[in-house]
């Protein structure tokens, strides 16, 4: 027997507080194996044997498996290249977790029935090139053969979600909601109605911000909102007249019976589908984009005071 202190299996399990039982279980695996026997034929193991079992320990709490286990302590593999292989295989577990918990917080979320939490399944498993394809299909569906140029490719570049692959829980719930909202068919043909009033606008003269019905609701609207103005009230005249005024030009070309106040209301009436605004809010959540700016005050407020003041 050598000269070094020895430890029998229990005194190694105390020291490294592993079970005696593991502690056997790795030894007759040859992970750790007994640096002697005693004269009885029990096991004993040297400090060695503990540094060993702690390194066992250590890699199998981090997950690793027994033969690359056995490999690092061959010197077949480094434990750098172990972490490296371990730390990208979790990283895959990580986003699965990801995926399922933003589908359970989601059928949770809006008591889904058990159709809706197969498509919520089926559409957070998506990879990126087939998240690609749904959202290419439904932008297509909503601009493709109705506007050209520069500001329409914006507009749809815009509209864009991209998934990160480390996306956050609340990315996934984001983008979950975005897929089956897009592939809504009332809500697409909505989008399409809208580009094709932006087209008409853009036909209607040179492309300019004045032509963006949103922005000058905003720029006209928002200080009669921030003042807490009745939309129905004489005060609330000037802003209504300088909004009438200011898109004119967007109202008054149209081939039907209706002034340009009803049309108007009209145009004002499908920018505030709520529809609109959650998915902008949804794409900035997945985008990690800012928050957008809401636009219903403004449009409410506009509505309101519309309604309130018939065509003459």
């Amino acid at each position: 027997m050598n000269g070094h202190t020895l430890y029998s299996i229990g005194e190694l399990a105390r020291r490294t507080g592993t079970a005696v039982k593991t502690v056997r279980f790795y030894s007759d695996a040859g992970l750790v194996p007994p640096t002697d026997r005693s004269p009885a034929g029990y096991r004993l193991y040297d400090d060695e044997a503990v540094a060993r079992l702690d390194l066992v320990r250590t890699l199998r709490d981090l997950g690793v498996d027994l033969a690359t286990i056995r490999k690092v302590l061959d010197e077949e593999r480094t434990p750098a290249e172990v972490a490296a292989a371990h730390a990208e295989a979790l990283a895959v577990e990580i986003r699965v977790l990801r995926l399922r918990h933003a589908v359970l917080a989601a059928v949770a979320k809006r008591g889904a029935t058990l159709e809706e939490t197969h498509l919520m399944h089926r559409l957070a498993k998506l990879s990126a090139t087939e998240r690609r394809r749904l959202v290419g299909d439904f932008l297509d569906a909503a601009f493709e053969g109705v506007g050209t140029g520069p500001a329409f490719a914006g507009i749809a570049c815009s509209m864009t979600p991209e998934l990160p692959e480390d996306a956050t829980t609340e990315q996934v719930e984001a983008w979950v909601e975005l897929a089956e909202l897009s592939q809504d068919p009332d809500f697409r043909a909505h989008v399409r109605h809208l580009a094709e009033e932006r087209a008409a606008d853009a036909q209607a003269g040179p492309p300019s911000p004045h032509d963006d019905v949103a922005a000058i609701v905003r720029d006209e609207i928002a200080p009669a909102v921030a003042a807490g103005i009745d939309p129905a009230s004489p005060r609330a005249e000037p802003r209504v007249s300088a909004l009438l005024t200011r898109c004119a030009h967007l109202v008054d070309s149209r081939d039907d019976d209706t002034g340009p106040r009803q049309r108007l209301l009209t145009r004002l009436e499908g920018l505030n589908d709520p529809r609109r605004e959650r998915y902008l809010a949804l794409l900035a959540v997945i985008n990690d984009w800012p928050a957008p700016e809401s636009l219903r005050p403004v449009l409410g407020w506009s509505i309101q005071a519309l309604r309130a003041r018939p065509e003459h």
